[in-house]
């Protein structure tokens, strides 16, 4: 009887596994290998056991594959040729050492990361970099690409960014910083690229300064461009035909480049009125520049850092006519040329402020009191390097700011008795952030902390005066000053060791998304893997 029984459990068995290997094995993403797997897969059925993970169909497993962080991409690349393949063909996301000597293994890395649309050339400034030719060899095998960024390739010429150009005219994103091509390779990418819609330059050092620089733009790019954004160029308004061209740019942003601003910002802002964000650093201009700024009316973000030449009247001028204003951020590099009134002036005509980052500012009791009373949405505030700012300040905050999420305090003569106002004040208070304020002690920050149990306070007592305030936009320092945005994830890699992340998660949320997705994979892969054993 017994016999019998085991006899019908076998068939059974058996009958299954025929089943199984007869299933059609998915083949849009791989075909090479397959016959080789399979008999890999005879071969665990005839044992008796099965292999559930080979199952698995290639797009299933492409789909795992994207939600692992690098590491874990590299090591299941290791565990069999398919996955190799399947691996590789599914990795959009790519980058690469942009030594010389990454020329020889282009072919190669590109037959396997054949699906590539978004690419980093990084090389050490110390180092050779790669030249046209392997610019060109890649542009051959990458013409789908939609996303590019160079870094120090110093070696790449004008006709090199020619070719590439004729070849990726899908481009979308092109980012280079610290390269050596100049206006005609520029030039070659917005007359060849028409779907380009975000720019970003830094340090091009072939563009020569003075009147004898070639202009740049505006060519067929001009039309798509939402975004430009300019860093450390000594001709930076050589740009100007381009950024008057971009007749549906949103976003622009200047950060240190010469020239006079103030006679451009009136032609740009003659063309191109639909501006949402202006970000300007250590550029050139004065009150005549943010009066042409002002007509932008859908304006909703505005970043004033360090040009001591903008005054009050200046910015009421952008407030009077820039209702939408949400995001506003003014380094007044302690000239005290922007002070209560204009704060007054935005309290007055921007209702729907949100976040608003004042460094090197002396505003007083009376203009944060009208902030707080005519900007009911005002849910993030940060006061650095403010000599006026004190305990009567801070508990006018806490009073009349309802909405209010997170405060930073820097380096205001703050003592403990502004850390209590917050203890029954802003309702909505979630986080605070207190550093080199030599009036908050420990002990204040404990109470609060105490008080109110679900509010997270940061306390910072360093004192070290040898550090000095210096909060620049694009050095990160609105994010030191307690507006915290999410920090950017990156990596780079060599030409022999992929391990960029195909999905490019770039925020610390994304990021835990990410994790807690890996460990889920990761426990299901084992789950199925016990169970194949088994």
């Amino acid at each position: 009887m017994g016999q019998s029984v085991s006899a019908a459990k076998l068939r059974n068995r058996q009958d299954w596994n025929h089943r199984q290997r007869s299933k059609p094995k998915s083949t849009a993403l791989i075909c090479p290998m397959q016959a080789e797997e399979t008999e890999e897969l005879e071969r665990s059925n005839t044992d008796g056991s099965s292999d559930f993970i080979s199952d698995l169909p290639d797009e299933c497993l492409a789909c795992i594959f994207q939600s692992l962080i690098p590491a874990d991409r590299k090591r299941c690349s290791l565990v069999c040729r398919r996955w190799l393949l399947i691996e590789g063909q599914c990795r959009h996301r790519l980058s690469l050492n942009a030594q010389s000597d990454l020329q020889p293994l282009i072919p190669s890395i590109f037959s396997r990361f054949d699906a590539v649309t978004k690419l980093a050339l990084k090389c050490d400034r110390r180092s050779v970099s790669i030249g046209d030719e392997a610019l060109v060899l890649i542009s051959e095998r990458c013409r789908n690409l939609t996303r590019l960024k160079l870094r120090a390739c110093r070696d790449l010429t004008d006709e090199g960014m020619l070719a590439f150009a004729k070849n990726c005219k899908g481009l979308k994103k092109l980012s280079c910083g610290s390269c050596a091509f100049g206006a005609k390779g520029m030039n070659a990418v917005l007359d060849n690229c028409p779907a380009l819609e975000e720019l970003s330059v830094k340090r091009l050092r072939g563009i020569t300064d003075g009147a004898a620089a070639e202009p740049i733009g505006p060519g067929v790019a001009a039309a798509a461009l939402k975004t430009i954004c300019l860093k450390e160029l000594y001709n930076g308004q050589c740009f100007g035909p381009l950024i008057i061209g971009a007749k549906n740019l949103k976003s622009l942003k200047l950060f240190r480049c010469s020239g006079d601003w103030d006679k451009l910002f009136p032609l740009i802002v003659e063309r191109v009125a639909g501006m949402v964000e202006i970000h300007m650093e250590r550029i050139q201009v004065s009150d005549v520049g943010l009066a042409a700024i002002s007509n932008c009316s859908n304006l909703e973000i505005l970043h004033l850092v360090k040009t001591p030449e903008c005054t009050n009247a200046g910015l009421g001028a952008v407030a009077e006519k820039c209702n939408l204003l949400r995001k506003l951020h003014i380094d007044g590099w302690k000239a005290n040329r922007i002070g209560d009134q204009g704060l007054i002036a935005v309290a007055k005509s921007c209702p729907n402020l949100q976040e608003l980052v004042l460094i090197g500012v002396n505003p007083t009791k009376l203009s944060l009191e009208m902030l707080a009373s005519n900007c009911p949405n005002l849910e993030r505030l940060a006061l650095c390097g403010s000599d006026t700012v004190g305990d009567a300040e801070i508990s006018c905050i806490a009073v009349k700011c309802i909405a209010l999420k997170k405060l930073c305090i820097k380096n205001c003569p703050v003592s403990d008795h502004g850390m209590e106002a917050l203890a029954s004040g802003c309702p909505n208070l979630v986080k605070v952030k207190v550093k080199k304020c030599r009036g908050v002690t420990s002990e204040g920050a404990d109470w609060l902390r105490a008080t109110r149990g679900s509010l997270v306070v940061n306390l910072d007592i360093n004192l070290d005066m040898g550090e000095h305030l210096d909060a620049s936009a694009s050095e990160g320092g609105a994010q030191d000053n307690g507006i915290e945005f999410p920090p950017m994830v990156g990596s780079q890699i060599g030409a022999s060791s992929i391990a960029s992340s195909s999905t490019g998660r770039s925020t610390s949320f994304k990021l835990l998304g990410l994790m807690s997705g890996r460990s889920f994979v990761a426990c299901t892969l084992r789950r199925l893997a016990s169970s194949s054993r088994s």
